[in-house]
């Protein structure tokens, strides 16, 4: 049987799933209820980036189905985007944890567990072979950009990212969950601005035209 570009690329994801979830380098691997490698669109011309699963998504095997990836799915709405458009992955796909006063709570992942994970995010991006990266925060941005990359300096910056596909960082959704009133206003028009440019950068790809904007409030 020979399969079409979408279903080898799916074939290849799944394969590539299961080694993540086999895979045991890091402490966290032994630790999380499941590996979270990503989901979307194999052909997807945007690609998004997070930094690591939290407590929902560790519990379902999913990226970005909390909170923040409820305003995700807002955010790429207002370019007119579904989340079934585009592929969603995590620098590592198994949630970072520590002691907390209620049991295990999220934290950032560490630069070895990103260094352990950073093969399985590159063979996604060779299969995915996007045309646009968008990373979300800081440990994502780190992880493409190095240690002294700025996020309140450097964001809504076109980088070359791996294999040469452009690169942009813009908040997590969760940072902006975590603002309150002018602050919330000021960051979220800083991701509207970052999102338009995605939204830019996709059509001059050929993705076509995305459709009107929405707005994120």
């Amino acid at each position: 049987m020979i399969l079409d570009a979408r279903s080898q690329r799916q074939r290849a994801l799944a394969e590539a799933a299961m080694r993540v979830d086999r895979c045991r380098l890091c402490e966290i691997g032994s630790s999380r209820r499941n590996s979270v490698y990503g989901e979307g669109d194999p052909k997807a011309s945007l690609m998004i980036v997070g930094e690591g699963p939290g407590q929902t998504e560790d519990a379902q095997g999913r990226p970005f189905i909390g909170r923040a990836g409820q305003l995700l799915e807002k955010m790429l709405g207002a370019i007119a985007l579904r989340r079934e458009d585009v592929y969603i992955c995590n620098t590592v796909k198994c949630r970072p944890t520590e002691p907390g006063a209620r049991g295990l709570r999220n934290r950032a992942p560490l630069p070895a567990e990103m260094a352990h994970c950073r093969p399985f995010l590159d063979e996604q991006i060779a299969i995915i072979r996007p045309s646009v990266l968008l990373a979300l925060g800081v440990p994502a941005a780190k992880a493409f950009l190095g240690k002294d990359f700025l996020i309140g300096k450097q964001r809504g910056i076109w980088f070359a990212g791996p294999q040469g596909i452009p690169l942009m960082v813009t908040f997590h959704p969760a940072y902006l969950l975590r603002q309150t009133g002018g602050n919330f206003e000021a960051v979220t028009a800083l991701v509207g601005d970052d999102l338009q440019a995605v939204r830019s950068k996709l059509e001059a790809s050929g993705f076509g035209q995305v459709g009107a904007s929405q707005a994120l409030s």
